[in-house]
């Protein structure tokens, strides 16, 4: 197409210029060749677009289509090659079209060994054909096919290179290609064993939480009472971490994240209110905000849970009698939710890793609360599923603050 346009814009010329270019050395063997590269390109031009089509059908390279790119190359370096006889009789001294055609050539087409032989045999016997049509004298002409030689030599080069490099990449993209397909393979074992594990490991957790509440029926012991209330704590840990796996294999595999508008401060009073009153903390968990009302598009369930998980982990690292602080403020067009603690605080060397799946930066409560590593990186997660961003500072020995930022509805 681009060699069609620029023989369109040539002759378009003749005809703006006529009385400069008309009298041109040569002008009618240029006239002639403009000619004909205008009727006889459009045929490259419709048959590749046909190949194109039928290739996007059938997935599979031809024979045909193989054949077709081989007349182009010699075709486009035919024309170069004319050119330059055109421009003189001694074509040694105006080879530049023909270093052009074979250039463009050999960096956009790939071809086999095989086919570079055959297509440097092709473009030498045309290149003779042609001298002895322009009566070349003979110290010319092996003048002239010395420097041919020279060219297609580059050519033969130049074509190798970019056929080792094209197929290098070619090869990189079929293995990347199948390493993915093992991935996602990977992926549906991973969700066939999580969904198995919390099948068959949910049913007997519940059925020794149920039994150690019966036991707790009678009356018992002050000692039989701390195993049984070990035994409860133990069951909720067993199942918040198949809770956390599940969610983390649900946040990779789901592109469907439903959102409603939402106003935030009753959404976090809320949870808020759900930890002073469903759970058994020794931190006071308090909630205060700057702005009323406050909207935007969120999953409440997934939002809700975020922050359950910002909030435990906040009261795991604080003191006892100590203060979690949540708060809601706006800055330009984004609402802030900031989970701040006054506790142990976070190491620098451990930030950049703490909201990494199963991160080297997970460490036990001041209550000796185990973590698996799990509750940031899905955090994280569906913060970035809100088109959001999560931020965190921390000072050790003074707290640590987390900042969700949200777009305004």
């Amino acid at each position: 197409m681009i060699f069609l346009i620029l023989n369109i814009i040539i002759r378009i010329l003749y005809f703006v210029f006529p009385v400069s270019l008309t009298k041109a050395q040569n002008f009618p063997e240029f006239n002639f060749s403009n000619w004909a590269f205008i009727i006889i390109t459009p045929f490259f031009l419709i048959s590749s677009n046909l190949l194109i089509v039928k290739f996007k059908n059938s997935k599979k390279a031809s024979a045909s289509m193989a054949l077709l790119v081989f007349l182009f190359s010699i075709y486009i370096i035919a024309c170069g090659m004319y050119s330059s006889f055109i421009a003189t009789s001694n074509p040694s001294n105006a080879l530049t079209l023909y270093l052009i055609a074979l250039s463009l050539i050999s960096a956009i087409c790939v071809f086999e060994y095989y086919e570079t032989i055959i297509l440097i045999i092709a473009v030498e016997i045309l290149f003779t054909g042609l001298l002895f049509y322009s009566q070349t004298s003979a110290t010319q002409m092996l003048y002239n096919q010395l420097i041919s030689a020279i060219l297609l030599s580059a050519f033969y080069l130049t074509s190798r290179y970019f056929f080792s490099y094209k197929v290098n990449y070619y090869q990189q993209v079929i293995e990347i290609r199948e390493k993915n397909i093992e991935i996602e393979k990977a992926g549906e074992f991973k969700n066939q064993v999580l969904g198995m594990v919390a099948h068959d490991l949910r049913n007997p957790i519940a059925a020794v939480e149920s039994l150690a509440m019966i036991i707790e029926l009678d009356d018992v012991s002050s000692d039989i009472q701390d195993n049984l209330n070990m035994m409860k704590a133990s069951c909720i840990k067993a199942r918040t971490i198949i809770d956390d796996l599940l969610e983390a294999a649900h946040n990779d595999n789901s592109n469907f994240f439903e959102v409603e508008q939402t106003e935030l401060n009753l959404l976090l009073k809320n949870i808020v209110s759900d930890w002073k009153i469903q759970h058994d903390h020794k931190a006071d968990v308090l909630f205060t905000s700057s702005i009323n009302p406050a909207y935007a598009f969120v999953n409440k369930e997934k939002l809700h849970r975020a922050l359950d998980n910002l909030i435990s982990n906040a009261i795991k690292f604080s003191k006892d009698n100590s203060r979690v602080d949540v708060r809601l403020t706006k800055k330009y067009d984004e609402l802030l939710i900031e989970v701040q603690d006054y506790g142990l605080g976070t190491p620098p060397d451990m930030l950049p890793h703490i909201f990494t799946r199963f991160s080297k930066a997970r460490r036990t409560g001041l209550r000796g609360e185990q973590s698996t590593g799990l509750g940031l990186s899905i955090v994280h997660q569906i913060i970035e599923k809100h088109n959001g961003v999560i931020e965190v500072e921390s000072t050790v020995g003074r707290g640590t603050v987390f900042t969700i930022k949200l777009p305004a509805s």
